[in-house]
């Protein structure tokens, strides 16, 4: 692999959180998932987050979802892989899947709104990438 196939690579399989904000924004079809415990999951989520667990994720867990659809996965941040293995079952069940990269934890420094028991307000975010 050449440097331009890796880094063409690297943006296919990952986002950051302003790309996915704006996606989410301007009715993208993407559908992000919460690869986290459900205990996690219930004190503070990325908005339109559906959570399903990466030692859940099978057949029977995710069929109700379209295969078609572009999906995001993510976790607490980079000290925690549970994004990476929830991009790795779900790309072993066919779907199209791509990591957030930083996790919640780089969503909520970028200044995103979270819901949840520990969910916050949003502030304006003037992204310099």
């Amino acid at each position: 692999m050449n440097q331009l196939e890796f880094y063409e690579a690297k943006l296919t399989f990952e986002t950051d959180s302003w790309d996915l904000y704006e996606a989410l924004n301007n009715g993208e079809p993407i559908i992000v998932i919460d690869a986290r415990s459900p205990e996690a999951y219930s004190i503070e989520h990325i908005p339109t987050a559906i959570n399903i667990p990466h030692r859940t994720m099978c057949e029977k867990s995710t069929n109700h979802l379209d295969k078609t659809e572009t999906y995001v996965t993510y976790c607490d941040g980079i000290g925690c892989n549970a994004s990476t293995k929830g991009a790795l079952n779900m790309t072993r069940l066919g779907f199209n899947v791509k990591e957030l990269m930083g996790g919640l934890d780089w969503w909520k420094r970028d200044g995103y709104e979270t819901h949840g028991q520990q969910g916050v307000d949003g502030n304006k975010v003037v992204c310099g990438c």
